[in-house]
């Protein structure tokens, strides 16, 4: 896309903002013992995130990224990590290195920005707002606001609709396939960071996917990228 129509960022929440996988795996593994299973790594619980919490409580019930937990098992199951993920939730997650300064730096542009996630509702806001994060968000979207999680576009579209922007007008960052294909979609630009998840892979074999700008470190590498490309009107140059 043209950066210099670029007019707002929409950006994952688990793997690219804050690195979630802790409370996940607390979480995941608190209902595991709920059925009388044993604990699993913090690495395989981190491989299982990516496409909502439910998708989690089925491969954290199986042990398969594949799994479907049976009926009963899995309301059992999502009942009780939505339980332990509401105690859990914010207790270890860590903010990744120059998040809040990368935030400013978007918002210094006059670019809106969108917190998009698979993440439910209930535990995406009070997230943000318990590590500061949510005063840099003009809107948030959550998993289960919207028909259809990504790598559906569904949540960016939404996000659009939000922020009052074309699809052409945004900059996706993620951390997975599920965001590329999600962004490709929805006719947004899209830069991976290598600090999340996407399912157990590294996001540098996606290189030169259809509708990928950029693989980067982090997110502050990601809004690096950004701006070094997209020009600074003249309001922000009288501000700087």
């Amino acid at each position: 896309m043209k950066l210099s129509q670029l007019h707002g960022v929409l950006i994952d929440l688990d793997g690219t903002l804050i690195d979630t996988a802790p409370d996940l795996a607390a979480a995941a593994n608190r209902m595991r013992a709920d059925f009388g299973l044993p604990p699993l790594p913090l690495a395989r619980i981190a491989a299982f995130v990516g496409k909502g919490a439910e998708v989690l409580v089925h491969r954290a019930l199986t042990d398969d990224l594949d799994g479907r937990a049976d009926p009963q098992a899995f309301a059992r199951g999502r009942a009780a990590f939505y339980a332990h993920y509401t105690v859990e939730n914010g207790l270890q997650a860590i903010v990744f290195e120059r998040v809040p300064q990368a935030l400013q730096q978007l918002r210094d542009r006059r670019l809106r920005l969108a917190c998009v996630t698979n993440k439910p509702k209930q535990f995406t806001v009070p997230l943000l707002a318990k590590v500061g994060l949510a005063p840099y968000f003009d809107a948030t979207v959550a998993g289960d606001e919207v028909a259809e999680k990504k790598p559906h576009p569904a949540l960016l579209l939404e996000a659009c609709r939000r922020l009052q922007l074309k699809p052409t007008e945004v900059m996706l960052i993620g951390d997975s396939v599920n965001d590329v294909q999600a962004a490709r979609a929805a006719g947004c630009g899209c830069v991976l960071v290598e600090t999340g998840y996407n399912e157990g892979e590294g996001v540098v074999a996606l290189a030169g996917a259809p509708g990928l700008d950029a693989i980067v470190a982090s997110l502050a590498e990601a809004v690096h990228w950004i701006v070094q490309r997209h020009p600074a009107r003249a309001h922000d140059a009288t501000t700087q």
